[in-house]
């Protein structure tokens, strides 16, 4: 019987507790109305973001306003960044940073302050280094023409990078095609653009999904035939994967990666 009893309130906690799971969390409406309007760093008086209706409009050029809700004390992008509200009224809004860093800031209604939304759209940025190269090798007693266009596109990008406030912000690049053409003499030997996506079996897929094929090098020739560097770069970051075309004498083609 006492077996029997304990199952029974065994079974009524699981469906209870599932209830609570299933149940999404209400939005914090109140903080969401706290939070329109333009806020500055408390120190330096630089503008860091305006709030209006369900979105967060950053004062640079480049960040893409994000859309974000309130859920209980923390402040949600929809990428999925959380950031602990630590402090909040209609004037204050203090917050913790990807970095555990408190950042205070205070509401400002000076239309001066309006002049760092002035711009409509954020811009879309270009990632490139030259638009077209190219010389003369020689190997043996047979002379190469090798040409490089560099063609910035529409394709676009998107690069997640934090903020001064150590918030994530969204920052959009065009992409590039690469187009190697190589001649033996008046002979095309071989002519073919490159888009980063042919790229996916030496880079890993998310660290490809926010690069840029930034560049294309010619690196040298030799017996196996001429040696071109790609270079696939998150944009403003540190990492680079470096991979090789090699292009032999019959016109075909070939990839390695060189460094990461």
């Amino acid at each position: 019987m006492n077996r029997f009893f304990i199952i029974v309130l065994s079974v009524v906690a699981l469906v209870a507790c599932g209830g609570r799971e299933g149940k999404p969390v209400a939005e914090n409406k109140e903080a969401k109305t706290l939070l329109q309007g333009i806020w500055v760093d408390a120190e330096s008086g630089d503008v860091s973001f305006r709030v209006k209706g369900d979105t967060i409009y950053y004062a640079d050029s480049t960040s893409q306003p994000a859309y974000f809700r309130v859920i209980g004390d923390s402040l949600v992008l929809g990428s999925g960044a959380s950031y602990g509200i630590v402090k909040q009224s209609p004037h204050l809004f203090w917050f913790s940073n990807q970095n555990g860093d408190v950042v205070k800031l205070e509401k400002n209604d000076d239309p001066i302050a309006e002049e760092a939304f002035v711009h409509d759209t954020p811009r879309v940025l270009s990632y490139t280094h030259q638009v077209k190269t190219d010389s003369v090798v020689n190997f043996g007693a047979e002379r190469y023409h090798w040409y490089i266009a560099i063609n910035p596109t529409k394709y676009k990008v998107v690069n997640h990078t934090y903020n001064e406030d150590g918030m994530e912000v969204e920052n959009v690049y065009y992409d590039n095609i690469m187009h190697i053409a190589v001649y033996q003499g008046s002979r095309e030997l071989y002519s073919s653009d490159f888009r980063k996506q042919q790229y996916a079996s030496y880079v890993p897929a998310d660290f490809l999904k926010e690069a840029v094929l930034g560049n294309m090098e010619f690196s040298h020739i030799d017996a196996a035939g001429l040696h071109f560097n790609a270079t696939l770069c998150i944009p403003d970051g540190a990492s680079c994967y470096l991979v090789e075309s090699l292009i032999d004498y019959h016109g075909k083609m070939t990839m390695r990666l060189v460094e990461f």
